[in-house]
């Protein structure tokens, strides 16, 4: 099969389209014919080297996490899917034709949602959710800000919480703050104006969706003492001597979670951007726009 290789770290000129030995399921396994998959920050972060130490590649590597398609063959155990299913799945390697993970890693597509616009979904879709409601654990009534709420994370973070009946902020750019009237939150805090972090209220929460730095520093002093952080990125310095519980979160995989979040997706309630649609042997033009700063996710089309 052909598949997007990273041969060595560093630029996009890294990755290489090559023929690779095909993967087949094991017990418990099954095997997909991609239609798409997409880019997250966490591919370029792994590119560049700068994942190198917490996670380190067996080079050449295949990277990506969201893939959609077709199941082309199950392993002994397999019960709830069969072969010819269209699915979306969190796996690993899935920037390439076949794809092989456990059973827990897929979902089945909603028969109204696009299976190449499906592929946006899966990495985003489960961190958001599991941020808040595995990190945050937001409650009815919690004041939560979640930062980059605009982003695939945040906009599953902001879903999430505001489905539990928290009172959510969106914590954007001060250049897209008109963009959240559809997120259903009680109000947009532009983090980069100082006026707006000023009228912060006590939050009882942080789902931060952004990288770890000094807004997220400034951040935690609004976290009243016994509240929460829940991160994608590191521990925040100093937020335990506040008395804050802090709950670092790493994405795993739930395929009744996911098809309820597909469900979603096809409904309209959760909306996921898509800012550009690549071919497959485009994956350098899609590293570098997703890198550069896209707003929406770059799904690769196989065909």
């Amino acid at each position: 099969m052909f598949a997007a290789l990273l041969a060595d770290y560093g630029g996009v000129d890294k990755l290489e389209i090559r023929q690779v030995p095909e993967p087949e399921p094991g017990p418990g396994e099954v095997k997909v014919r991609v239609a798409a998959s997409s880019i997250n920050p966490f591919d370029y972060w792994l590119r560049s080297g700068r994942g190198k130490d917490r996670f380190p590649l067996v080079l050449p590597a295949i990277l990506g996490r969201d893939v959609s398609g077709e199941v082309v063959a199950v392993g002994r155990g397999v019960a709830a899917l069969r072969v010819g299913a269209k699915v979306l799945g969190l796996a690993n390697a899935t920037h390439a034709e076949y794809v092989v993970a456990g059973e827990e890693a897929w979902a089945e597509l909603p028969p109204s949602l696009d299976i190449v616009d499906a592929a946006a979904l899966p990495l985003v879709a489960l961190a958001g959710w599991q941020l808040t409601d595995e990190a945050v654990r937001a409650r009815p009534s919690d004041v939560v800000l979640v930062t980059g709420a605009l982003g695939g994370v945040g906009r599953t973070a902001v879903y999430a919480a505001v489905s539990r009946g928290a009172k959510v902020l969106a914590g954007v750019r001060r250049k897209r703050k008109g963009d959240t009237k559809s997120l259903g939150v009680v109000d947009t805090i532009a983090l980069d104006d100082d006026g707006d972090f000023e009228r912060i209220p006590q939050l009882d929460a942080i789902a931060n969706a952004m990288p770890a730095g000094p807004m997220l520093q400034r951040l935690i002093h609004k976290v009243k003492r016994g509240g929460t952080v829940g991160t994608v990125a590191g521990e925040p310095a100093g937020a335990k001597d506040l008395g804050l519980i802090v709950r670092s979160l790493e994405v795993h995989p739930d395929a009744k979670r996911l098809a309820e979040l597909a469900r979603a997706a096809a409904e309209g309630s959760l909306v996921i951007p898509i800012a550009k649609r690549l071919s497959f042997t485009q994956i350098r033009e899609a590293h570098a726009m997703a890198e550069a700063g896209a707003e929406g996710k770059i799904v690769l089309r196989m065909s």
